[in-house]
């Protein structure tokens, strides 16, 4: 049977000295340890480690430099967790999390007051991303998970998430300035066109009224069209190495 430390503490099974000292020596170089037990005798332990993408990197400091606070689920020991997230330099980290327990983790950073936008793609996600303020979901990931989330990226790429989170900025930001200027008209041309500075002799004839009502929708028109041009480039990292390593112990 091969699985991870569950599985020899349902088997009862003891961990000879030398494998812990390999299974801890695994844990700081963030890598996960799996053994292979045969009639509840421990007889091998395996150390592997996910190859962390290279745009990671970039994904986790462009949402830093957008004043975001980076947060981990995983499933994997607390150790190579941690070392994944300090070579990511991830802020927050939830380790050996159970796949029903990673609700209660957003509801908890909610508690905090904070926030939650939550990026998932399997079926244990599904209640995450529906807790979450704003659950992304990656296009290739399971129906539940995409039919739970408010937003749906259709490529595998992290680096959307950073994109989506810039043009939703700038999509709030022309909202605001759009918002300003209708108020702005309506302050200042409702009252001349109802005559309210004719007794000084400033008037506003209907053609004019007309002209400026329709000159402000255009103008919000093309502000919003300006958005096509925000800048949604991701900048590169320099010197950027991912680590990955496999090793075997019996």
């Amino acid at each position: 049977m091969v699985g991870g430390p569950n599985l020899l503490t349902q088997l009862d099974s003891e961990i000879p000295a030398h494998l812990q000292r390999f299974a801890d020596e695994a844990g700081q170089n963030a890598q996960t340890v799996v053994y292979l037990v045969r009639d509840s005798e421990l007889i091998a332990a395996f150390a592997m480690a996910d190859v962390i993408r290279e745009e990671s990197f970039r994904v986790v400091d462009a949402l830093h430099d957008l004043g975001i606070e980076v947060a981990m689920l995983t499933g994997d020991s607390q150790d190579v967790a941690n070392a994944v997230a300090d070579e990511l330099g991830i802020d927050t980290v939830f380790a050996e999390v159970l796949p029903e327990d990673k609700d209660e983790k957003v509801q908890e950073l909610q508690d905090q007051g904070k926030l939650v936008g939550m990026v998932g793609d399997g079926v244990n996600d599904a209640p995450a991303l529906t807790r979450a303020d704003v659950g992304i979901a990656i296009g290739s990931g399971t129906d539940v998970a995409v039919q739970s989330a408010d937003v749906i990226l259709v490529q595998n790429n992290p680096m959307d998430v950073v994109r989506l989170v810039k043009l939703s900025k700038a999509s709030y930001r022309k909202m605001q300035e759009n918002i300003v200027w209708a108020a702005g008209y309506n302050v200042f041309a409702i009252p001349l066109a109802a005559g309210v500075l004719a007794p000084i002799g400033i008037l506003l004839s209907p053609a004019v009224g007309a002209l400026l009502m329709s000159l402000s929708t255009v103008i919000v028109a093309i502000n919003a069209q300006l958005l096509r041009r925000v800048d949604l480039s991701i900048p590169e990292l320099p010197g950027v190495t991912p680590s990955t390593s496999t090793q075997t112990a019996d």
